[in-house]
């Protein structure tokens, strides 16, 4: 497993968390508390960075909060920074999850296994083996109990 400790990703609301509905807040985008709460398990920490500010921004954060999702900072670098034009807006993150990627954003599975390659291979592998196994032990009792016998 990749160690995601101590790493910041800045993730924006419209469009990466929620579907597009400003100023108010769209459905959510399939498996993002999901996805958001284990990467905050792991130890990252995760901060909003959204182009909404005041009552919006406020309740963007109360969705995420009643979504079980509690962020590291919001629109900040961390928690106590004031910006007084002296501090960068951009946000010092190691990673941004933002709709407006060059790409776009293809989505919370996408994001899990661009960061975590080898954990879904590992499980179908996983899943495989324990299928082979029921399979050979099935077969094996075929051979060994035949047809009218109990």
């Amino acid at each position: 497993m990749i160690d995601i400790t101590g790493i910041k990703i800045a993730v924006d609301f419209d469009g990466t968390i929620v579907e597009h509905d400003y100023p108010a807040i769209g459905k959510e985008k399939l498996f993002a508390f999901q996805t958001l709460k284990e990467l905050e398990k792991r130890g990252a920490r995760l901060i909003l960075w959204t182009f909404r500010a005041g009552k919006e921004l406020d309740e963007a954060v109360e969705f995420c909060r009643k979504n079980g999702l509690e962020f590291y900072a919001v629109n900040k670098n961390y928690p106590e920074e004031i910006y007084d034009g002296t501090v960068s807006r951009k946000i010092d993150a190691d990673i941004y999850i933002d709709d407006k990627n060059i790409c776009g954003f293809a989505g919370w599975s996408d994001v899990w296994q661009k960061l975590f390659p080898f954990e879904m291979e590992q499980r179908e592998a996983e899943k495989r083996i324990a299928s082979g196994r029921k399979n050979f032990f099935m077969r094996l009792l075929s051979v060994l109990i035949k047809p009218g016998q109990k």
